[in-house]
């Protein structure tokens, strides 16, 4: 069994941040690559960065200069710091960890809603 545990959601007016974290066991930690997505109400879940455990990140386009994604190995902690939050933001965010082999898992999600 693996749990992944997302935290730090809430409500933020339009250019706000908030920082989100998520645990994961260290052999998912070490040895897999570790994302966040986000799903809104009648989208797709679509990817929003990701972080290998070379610390490797890639972006999604609409996140680039805005997101950053980064990881505390002592901690077994992955974040994602999200700055001039926009209104389009809002939607649950998931913590995703997945391998080559096939492997996949999710956290819960934590709701994130951008709204004055």
């Amino acid at each position: 069994q693996v749990q992944l545990v997302e935290s730090g959601g809430g409500l933020v007016q339009p250019g706000g941040s908030l920082r989100l974290s998520c645990v994961a066991p260290p052999i998912i930690f070490d040895f897999y690559t570790l994302g966040w997505y986000r799903q809104a109400p009648g989208k797709q879940r679509d990817l929003v960065a990701d972080i290998t455990s070379g610390g490797h990140t890639n972006y999604a386009d609409s996140m680039k200069g805005r997101f950053t994604i980064s990881r505390d190995d002592a901690k077994n902690t992955v974040y994602l710091q999200m700055n001039s939050l926009k209104p389009e933001d809002t939607a649950v965010y998931y913590c995703n960890a997945y391998n080559l082999y096939g492997l996949t898992y999710w956290g819960q999600g934590t709701q994130v809603t951008v709204s004055s």
